[in-house]
């Protein structure tokens, strides 16, 4: 194998090169981004970055003579735009085709959108460096920011902007804060936090409506009728693996690439990270949006191009900071689980609790506890009856 291509320059992509050469790979690395950046991380961009704490320069992965080590080649700012499996190039948004004999697919996820009101100035999403500083100027110049959807984003981000002073409002369809990551007995406890600390939650509610004056976002209208007066909208609505450029490409699209338990969607070509829907051996099939994910599932991919031929299978890991919470959670947590306390107090937001299914523990969620992670793992790998 002489030439390997990862499209993608995020966490799995860079990850993925630092591996094969690692382990000895000798020959061609390029790596294929659609930003112009170099390669960074994204989990600070909702917290750090938009708090003002950090520069945008301190989210990159790696330092320009760590980048130089791979001896790789980087085209940053080259969307790909197809992928002719036949002839073994990935072409570029340019026109430009670059070849492999192997091919990692690392291309992450991108914002879901309203069917409305994107045409609006002060409407935002966050993905990029350059949302992050966009979404932090409007805020800091608006009176009142809106908020939709209460997943990982949208939660952290408000929690953030009350950390700043700035007048919240958070806004879910569903029951709860993080409903689906966490289930709703957590996300009834991460609902408290949020008001305690000052923001606005509406949760059971939905949005039909942006409204705007001259151009520029005014408000939001809920599914009760109300309006809520907003300068500045978040819309963190989750979001989808970035695959239009794989359309017509022979490889299999069903909510990201579909690849088998050693994360092969072809031969020679496999997937890593947000994007990657591949055969847990354990848990099924699944795809995760976390970064610990996109980080492990790289150096597998890695590996199993040159020949490792190894199931990739991990105990889920992810974390979100809100306030003076870290919530840290292992394996298969979140709705319709058996769940128990194992130790602390949720009333004073510090405890421990395992979730199962059939009486086994299938995974577990730590709040300000992290002594207890550790044995939280461990319940989930030896699969442990339920407390």
């Amino acid at each position: 194998m002489d030439q390997i291509a990862i499209v993608g320059a995020s966490a799995a992509g860079l990850t993925a090169a630092e591996t094969l050469r690692r382990e000895g790979y000798p020959g061609r690395i390029t790596l294929i981004g659609d930003e112009a950046h170099p390669p960074y991380d994204r989990p600070p961009l909702s917290k750090q970055v938009l708090a003002g704490q950090w520069e945008p320069e301190k989210t990159r992965l790696r330092k320009d003579e760590q980048i130089a080590d791979l001896n790789a080649e980087f085209r940053l700012g080259a969307p790909a735009a197809g992928l002719d499996l036949d002839a073994r190039e990935v072409v570029l948004a340019d026109g430009t085709r670059v070849g492999y004999d192997g091919l990692v697919v690392a291309t992450g996820v991108a914002p879901r959108r309203l069917p409305f009101g994107h045409d609006l100035a002060g409407v935002h999403l966050l993905r990029t460096l350059e949302h992050a500083t966009e979404l932090r100027a409007e805020m800091l110049r608006q009176p009142k920011t809106v908020v939709i959807g209460a997943g990982f984003l949208g939660a952290e981000v408000a929690a953030t902007a009350r950390t700043l002073g700035l007048d919240v409002t958070l806004v879910d369809p569903l029951p709860v804060p993080m409903a689906r990551q966490l289930g709703e007995t957590v996300g009834k406890l991460l609902e408290e936090l949020h008001r305690d600390n000052g923001a606005r939650v509406l949760m059971d509610t939905g949005v039909t409506e942006l409204l705007g004056t001259d151009g520029h976002v005014t408000g939001v209208r809920l599914t009760d009728g109300n309006v809520l007066d907003a300068g500045c909208v978040l819309v963190a609505i989750g979001a989808t693996p970035v695959t239009d450029w794989l359309a017509g490409s022979g490889l299999t699209i069903d909510n990201g690439v579909v690849c088998d338990s050693r994360c092969q969607a072809a031969p020679n070509v496999y997937a890593a990270g947000d994007v990657a829907n591949w055969e847990h051996p354990r848990y099924g099939r699944m795809r995760l949006e976390h970064r610990m994910n996109a980080t492990e599932q790289g150096m597998a991919v890695a590996r199993n191009l040159l020949g490792a031929d190894q199931e990739f299978a991990p105990v889920p890991y992810f974390w979100t900071d809100q306030y003076d919470a870290k919530v840290q959670a292992y394996g298969l947590v979140g709705e319709g689980l058996e769940y128990a306390v194992v130790a602390g107090d949720p009333g004073e937001r510090k405890f421990a609790a395992l979730y199962g299914r059939d009486g086994v523990v299938t995974g577990g969620v730590g709040w300000n506890l992290p002594r207890e992670i550790r044995k939280l793992r461990q319940a989930v790998v030896d699969r442990s009856p339920m407390p």
